[in-house]
C-alpha cells in the first residue's frame, strides 16, 4: 500500500533510538500516522514540528497499520511564529484540537482547506483578523463534524436580527428580548459571529474563544470521552495576558 498526499504536522512521539511516530492531517487521507525513520535526528527535528506543513509520501503492507512516513517540507509555519507567543498558542492548539478530534484515516478536505488559510493568516495578518479567524475555524470545524450550532435565527422567535446570545445546551441563537431573566445563564453571542462586518473588539473576541471552548469541550470531545487540550487552554491564557499590550486587540 503507497500514497502520497500534502498534510500538516499535528505530533511527533519519539520511538525507539532515533524513529518517531508523526501524526498528520491530510487533504485527501486525513488524519494518518506512520513510523518515520531518523524522526528525531538533527535533519528532521526541524521539520516535524508542528503546523509545518510538509508533502508526504505512506507505504505499509496493509491499508490500516502504522506503515511509514517519508516526509520533506513544503512550508515551515512553526519557524515564522517563534517570536509570536500568541499567533503559536493559536498554531499549537489548531494542532492539538485535530490530533485530538479527527478519526483516523477519515478525510476532510473542507476542515483540511479552511486550516490553510487560518495558518496563513496567522502568519500574515494582525491579531484582531486571525482571532476572528480562528474562532470560525472552530465553529467551522464543529459543524463539520456534526455538531454545528444555529446561530441564524432566535430559537424562540424566529427573528434572524438582534441575536445576543447562544443556548449552551442546544446551540440555538437568542435574541436579548427572548432571553430576559435567562441572559446570566446564555452565551454571549459576538456580533461578528452573527454576521456584522466591523472589526471585532477585544471583549468580542473573548465572547467567540468562550463560545468555541464551551462546545468544543461539551459536544466534540465529550463525545469522544477526553478533555479540551492544554494547548486550547493555553491560547486563551496567552489572549487575556496579552492585555493591552497587543495593539491589535484592544478597544479602540
Amino acid at each position: 500500500m503507497h500514497w502520497q498526499d500534502t498534510g500538516f504536522v499535528l505530533s511527533v512521539r519519539r520511538h525507539g533510538e532515533n524513529g518517531a511516530v508523526l501524526s498528520l492531517f491530510t487533504r485527501d487521507h486525513g488524519r494518518a500516522a506512520g513510523f518515520v525513520h531518523g524522526g528525531t535526528s538533527r535533519r528532521l527535528r526541524g521539520v516535524l514540528q508542528p503546523g509545518n506543513r510538509v508533502t508526504a509520501a505512506w507505504s505499509g503492507r496493509l491499508a490500516e497499520s502504522l506503515g511509514h512516513f517519508s516526509v520533506e517540507l513544503a512550508e515551515p509555519l512553526s519557524a515564522l511564529l517563534l517570536e509570536d507567543a500568541l499567533a503559536l498558542a493559536a498554531l499549537n492548539a489548531v494542532c492539538a484540537i485535530l490530533d485530538t478530534a479527527m478519526a483516523e484515516r477519515e478525510a476532510h478536505a473542507d476542515i483540511f482547506d479552511a486550516t490553510g488559510v487560518l495558518l496563513t493568516a496567522l502568519c500574515a495578518s494582525p491579531p484582531r483578523e486571525w482571532l476572528a479567524l480562528y474562532t470560525r475555524w472552530e465553529l467551522g470545524l464543529l459543524s463539520s463534524l456534526g455538531f454545528g450550532l444555529d446561530l441564524s435565527r432566535c430559537a424562540v422567535t424566529g427573528a434572524g436580527e438582534g441575536l445576543e446570545y447562544v443556548s449552551p445546551k442546544t446551540g440555538h441563537a437568542v435574541t436579548a428580548a427572548a432571553a430576559g431573566g435567562y441572559a446570566p445563564r446564555l452565551l454571549r453571542l459576538p456580533a461578528y459571529l452573527g454576521g456584522a462586518r466591523d472589526y471585532p473588539i477585544r471583549e468580542q473576541l473573548a465572547d467567540g474563544l468562550a463560545l468555541g471552548r464551551h462546545f468544543l469541550e461539551k459536544r466534540l470531545f465529550a463525545d469522544r470521552g477526553r478533555g479540551l487540550p492544554q494547548a486550547r487552554t493555553m491560547l486563551e491564557e496567552r489572549f487575556f495576558a496579552a492585555g493591552g499590550k497587543t495593539a491589535d486587540i484592544k478597544n479602540s
